[in-house]
């Protein structure tokens, strides 16, 4: 598996913190200090959420910083990495994505990647 400069993880729920937002933000900022193919993204966990289309979080009076995810595509950040087996245990094999370019992995290679990476942040 390739090494990262950087391994940005997401483990938690979008919503209910501000986590997930600072973690997007801060993902935003180092992606102009690196080359895109240094940072991995990871989603793991309850992080999974972060990538589901069509939420609705105005309802819980939260809000939207989900679309701002779609930057990444933009910004050339296709190292996107999405835990499958944390998508099994939340019953969310065929939930619809907001980003296209994604990398389904087994929980063994995101701790892998981890493992290589040069440094990790954990949102």
């Amino acid at each position: 598996m390739k090494k990262y400069k950087l391994a940005i993880v997401f483990t938690q729920p979008p919503f209910g913190s501000s986590t997930g937002r600072e973690g997007l933000d801060a993902l935003l900022a180092v992606s102009a200090f690196c080359d895109e193919d240094e940072i991995a993204i990871v989603f793991i966990y309850d992080g999974v959420f972060n990538l589901i289309a069509h939420q609705d979080p105005t309802q819980i009076l939260q809000k939207d910083h989900i679309a701002t995810f779609k930057l990444l595509e933009l910004y050339e950040l296709s190292e996107c990495f999405i835990c499958q087996n944390s998508l099994e245990e939340r019953q969310l094999q065929q939930a619809e994505w907001i980003l296209d370019e994604l990398h389904f992995v087994e929980r063994e290679q995101i701790f892998s990647l981890l493992h290589q990476a040069e440094k990790i942040l954990t949102f």
